[in-house]
This record gives structure tokens, C-alpha cells and sequence, in this order.
């Protein structure tokens, strides 16, 4: 089955196209892009340097958060709207676990692992991994200082695991991406499809938007 790929959880937009093992294209949005106009251009680019037509695709796996408000909002949107017209199925990943299968099998060895995404305020959201990938808690939002008392000497991942690093003795920095990589979405996304795991494609948000709409009078 061949897997279409992207995230816009975090920063940027990044996809994949995936047969079983193999990557048939990847790439990401330009630096400077907002995510609502990079996405689909992005989509295309990967299509194109694929080979493939849009009917060739089985699979849609995107990132539902948490993360950023908006990208959570662009991403989905597009996933939906790509499986309405294909006719085929999305299948969602929590975006601690497609960062958390980004980390090197030879990386982890028996290290538990400990996802940090930037929240953009003073929180971060978090959650823990066995060495096997398997959660070992929900995530959640909480306080650098909180999280850094969750494991002791972990792997660390995610954009905010920087500010983490020195809080936590024996942390270690994973060489895996600061934000989810499109191919190991993919594989996990088609994994747990096949297992009939997969998310659906709705958000996971910790606390409500930055901005809202005032109530009419």
C-alpha cells in the first residue's frame, strides 16, 4: 500500500510517500512559508517527484497533536479533504509517538524516551516511552521542571527537548528530527491501520486556542 505522509503539527509542513519500506519521495515546505499556503505545493512536489498519480494512493496519515492550533487545523483539513475526494482512509498519529518512532533503534538501546513539544508558553507538552516506543503515560502539558522529574536519564526528542537537557542529568539528545519525520509517520500510520489503530483525523488539544470568537450578544 502506498502511504501519503505529512505533518504541520509543529512548525513548517514536511511529507512523505511511502511503499512498505521504501521512500518514494519526501521533502519540506520552504523556510518562510506559512503552512496554510506550503502544504498543498508541498504535496505536489512529493507527488510529482513520486511518479504517482493521486488514484495510487491507499492511505492518508497525518499528525493530530498536540501542537500548534493552526497547523493542527491546516493539516487535517487537508487530510480530510484528500480522503473525501480519493475515497480512501486516514489514519491519525498522536504526534509525541510519530517523534518518539523517529529515534534510531540503535539510538534508544534500553533508554526510556521522553517526548517534548514546544507549546509556545511556558509549558511544554509531554509524554514518556519504554525503550520499545510503547507510551507509558498520556501526554501532557506541564512545567519543564515537571517534566524533567518524569524519567531519570532519558532519551529526549521533540522541538523543546533542548530546554530539558539541562535539567535532567544523564539526559541525552537524540539525533532523530526536532519535528516528526514523514516517513516513520508513515510507517506507524500504516501499521496501525492495518491493525485497525489508526486515529481519526481530529485534533488533540490539551487546553483551548489562543484566540477565540466572542460569543454574540
Amino acid at each position: 500500500m502506498i502511504v501519503l505522509a505529512f505533518d504541520c503539527s509543529t512548525t513548517g509542513c514536511a511529507a512523505a510517500i511511502m511503499s512498505g519500506a521504501d521512500t518514494l519521495a519526501r521533502g519540506e515546505a520552504p523556510a518562510g512559508l506559512g503552512q496554510s499556503e506550503a502544504l498543498m505545493p508541498l504535496l505536489h512536489d512529493v507527488m510529482d517527484r513520486a511518479g504517482l498519480a493521486w488514484n495510487q494512493i491507499g492511505l492518508i496519515a497525518v499528525t493530530v497533536g498536540p501542537g500548534s492550533f493552526t497547523g493542527l487545523r491546516i493539516g487535517l483539513a487537508a487530510a480530510r479533504g484528500l480522503a473525501l475526494t480519493l475515497n480512501i482512509p486516514v489514519a491519525g498519529v498522536a504526534t509525541p509517538e510519530a517523534l518518539a518512532a523517529g529515534v534510531p533503534a540503535d539510538e534508544r538501546g534500553k533508554r526510556r524516551v521522553l517526548v517534548a513539544i514546544d507549546s509556545k508558553r511556558a509549558d511544554l507538552f509531554v509524554q514518556t516511552f519504554d525503550a520499545r516506543l510503547v507510551p507509558t503515560a498520556p501526554v501532557a502539558a506541564m512545567t519543564p521542571e515537571a517534566a524533567a522529574r518524569l524519567l531519570p536519564a532519558p532519551l529526549l526528542v521533540g522541538d523543546a527537548a533542548p530546554r530539558l537537557v539541562p535539567l535532567i542529568p544523564d539526559a541525552i539528545l537524540s539525533r532523530a528530527p526536532a519535528r516528526p519525520d514523514p516517513a516513520a509517520l508513515a510507517a506507524l500510520a500504516a501499521r496501525r491501520f492495518a491493525e485497525g489503530d489508526g486515529l481519526p483525523a481530529e485534533p488533540i488539544y490539551l487546553r483551548p486556542a489562543d484566540v477565540t470568537i466572542a460569543a454574540a450578544p
